[in-house]
């Protein structure tokens, strides 16, 4: 080879080298959304305990075993089977009621029927009341509003029942001032890419179809304190509506009420129907609710 066509070929492939796509970076997987758990009282007395580590699985504890069971399309409420159990749940008369049954081997039988359990369910509203003006709740707050570079996002636990799913997400100070939220945070869905999911629209709403709900009241949060409020979604595909696969959420951002910065929290759920409800900024994890006038 010439001298002349080495350099040629040399300047070829240092040019092919440059012009290459840069790879882009690894991207770092989610954190699954805490297990959700529930015990639930049977009549014989034995109580069952179930986690919900994700929208389609339940993992039933029973007789010093857990089992997994993966999500079946039922007419109402939620079935869940494997191998050996069936497991279904439905809410009826202020109580979610469930079934352990043992799948029989001729499939063309009916389940055997194990236990009948039972827990409470919050009590669900027929309509969902407007969201309170905040002007004059926010007018009644004692310190300044939160800001995003003060705060930090965190992953509190939840609920499940009826197809119906709940994240707490806490909102802790990290700042040395105090500082108040008051009012709803902008919640956005993001996937694996960290593009927004646009289709799922986020309705501000008092209560959630597992949680009786309150009005937006300033939050007060001390250095290192937190605020909570909820992401509520269902995990039943609107099939009539031609929806047959929910979309796959893997990232929460969130904005302060008034505030720009963005706040994200790595958390997987799968909302269907195109919307989820947030709740307003509380004080607890666990929302406070009122006892009921006593009957003179």
């Amino acid at each position: 080879m010439s001298r002349r066509l080495q350099v040629i070929v040399a300047s070829t492939l240092a040019l092919a080298a440059c012009n290459r796509p840069a790879e882009a970076p690894p991207q770092p997987e989610p954190t699954p959304a805490p297990a959700v758990q529930a015990s639930y009282t049977c009549e014989s007395g034995a109580i069952i305990a179930v986690a919900y580590p994700n929208a389609t699985t339940a993992e039933v504890a029973y007789k010093g075993r857990t089992q997994r069971l993966d999500a079946l399309t039922t007419a109402s409420g939620a079935r869940y089977a494997g191998t050996e159990l069936e497991w279904r749940t439905a809410v009826r008369n202020g109580e979610e009621t469930a079934v352990l049954a043992r799948v029989p081997e001729n499939l063309e039988a009916d389940p055997v029927v194990l236990q009948r359990c039972s827990r409470p369910a919050p009590d669900v509203a027929p309509a969902k009341p407007e969201p309170a003006p905040l002007p004059a709740a926010a007018a009644n707050a004692v310190n300044p509003p939160c800001k995003g570079p003060q705060l930090r996002l965190s992953a509190e636990g939840g609920d499940a029942g009826m197809g119906h799913r709940i994240a707490i997400v806490g909102v802790q100070n990290l700042g040395a001032q105090a500082c108040s939220l008051t009012g709803y945070p902008k919640v956005t869905l993001q996937d694996r890419q960290g593009r927004d999911l646009t289709a799922i629209r986020a309705d501000q709403a008092l209560w959630s179809y597992l949680r009786s709900g309150q009005s937006p009241q300033p939050v007060e949060l001390a250095p290192q304190g937190k605020a909570f409020f909820d992401v509520a979604w269902t995990v039943v595909p609107h099939e009539g509506e031609g929806e047959r696969v929910c979309p796959s959420a893997t990232r929460i951002r969130v904005i302060a009420p008034g505030d720009t910065a963005p706040l994200l929290l790595d958390q997987a759920l799968t909302p269907c129907g195109g919307r989820m409800d947030v709740t307003p900024f509380r004080s607890e994890a666990e929302p406070k609710v009122a006892a009921p006038e006593p009957v003179a």
